[in-house]
């Protein structure tokens, strides 16, 4: 049987009317650059990541930069960040001119470790992007704590994780921003490019406003200079009629990573991280017992990672790495001067995570198709 690593169409077929209608109405109304709509849905998200203020733009890579950028970061500044994310983590940091910093992930949330903070804060560090990867919510308080000692801002790149909660808060409401990506394959994903910034300061959702439309306000008159940030009215009419569904499809991928975890249970493979080297099985991803974990993605851990991936491909079965080479060792980076071993817990999780189909349209049958696939290849 064959299981698609997504199947976007699936998702699709259930809405269709409700999405055509929604951009029919956009065309009739001729207004596809911010405007009422996207205002709509701003105000939508703000509620729904109970937040103040939320900011549509352009896409998740331009809702970090843009966030940097308001907060000022710039030359000689340096950023704290994960080392084992998707790219935009750390290169908005490069691209504003500015360093980033790297701390090692826990190894069983994958997500920036906060114990590591701190010993790498200096008197150039602006900011800490921490971010909840896969779905699952960063250990914030801490995060939260060594930012308000050195007086750092905080941008949560919650890209994966709309929904995501930490001891009860949305995700996107700890720090000064929170970032979101409307990417078509995220758990509420448009059509095409698409960003948010969540936040609760009226100052700095001002100062973002401005920001986002190249700095100028009024039209025309400009004491900053910004960029082209706005988010497409039509994304944000495909998004509202989403948005109304998201609860729906995240349990639907909760159940599916609780039948996962049955069925590997069952199938007796299931290893715990700390005895995973030499021994047969899989290690099931962490889900913190204070966290919403959303299941973005559902990533396994397995020796002979690469060789599983061919396996899964001979039963037609879809899976993907994310993300196989860490920050410090990518080409573009050598020049931070990081080194093979300096980040061990970011590296080791490069060479061994495996991603498997989490999304809500998955059948009892093709998760078991796919929980029997890998525990054939790890027996």
């Amino acid at each position: 049987m064959a299981v698609p690593l997504l199947d976007l169409k699936a998702q699709f077929a259930g809405i269709k009317e409700e999405i055509m209608a929604a951009v029919a109405e956009v065309m009739e109304s001729q207004y596809f650059i911010l405007g009422p709509k996207v205002r709509e849905f701003e105000e939508a998200v703000a509620v729904y990541s109970n937040c103040k203020h939320a900011v549509g733009v352009s896409s998740g890579t331009d809702a970090l930069l843009i966030s940097l950028m308001t907060e000022g970061v710039g030359h000689g500044d340096e950023v704290i960040t994960t080392p084992y994310s998707f790219f935009a983590t750390a290169g908005c940091i490069s691209r504003l001119g500015a360093r980033p910093v790297f701390a090692d992930i826990d190894p069983l949330s994958f997500n920036i470790d906060p114990k590591k903070i701190e010993a790498v804060v200096t008197e150039r560090t602006k900011a800490i992007i921490a971010v909840h990867l896969y779905g699952q919510a960063a250990d914030m308080d801490p995060i939260l704590e060594i930012a308000e000692k050195h007086k750092l801002a905080v941008v949560e790149d919650a890209a994966q994780a709309i929904g995501a909660e930490y001891k009860g808060r949305r995700v996107g409401s700890l720090g000064h921003y929170g970032c979101l990506s409307f990417f078509p394959s995220k758990n509420l994903g448009g059509a095409g490019d698409g960003g948010m910034v969540v936040m609760n300061d009226d100052d700095r959702a001002e100062r973002l406003r401005v920001m986002r439309t190249h700095g100028g306000k009024p039209k025309y008159y400009h004491s900053i200079i910004g960029g082209n940030f706005r988010l497409d009215a039509i994304q944000a009419a495909v998004l509202l009629v989403k948005l109304r569904h998201l609860d729906k499809w995240t349990e639907g991928r909760q159940k599916n990573a609780g039948l996962y975890r049955q069925l590997f249970g069952e199938a007796d493979v299931v290893v715990d991280l700390q005895d995973m080297n030499g021994v047969k099985g899989a290690v099931l991803p962490e889900e913190g017992s204070d966290r919403r974990h959303i299941y973005n993605q559902f990533v396994i851990r397995v020796d002979k990672r690469d060789e599983l991936r061919e396996f899964l491909k001979e039963w037609s079965i879809g899976n993907e790495v994310y993300y196989p080479v860490p920050f410090h060792l990518q080409k573009c980076f050598a020049d931070l001067k990081y080194r093979e071993g300096d980040f061990p817990a970011s590296e080791s999780a490069a060479r061994e995570t495996l991603a498997l189909p989490i999304y809500p349209e998955l059948t009892e049958e093709m998760i078991a198709e796919v929980v029997g696939a890998v525990a054939e290849f790890v027996q």
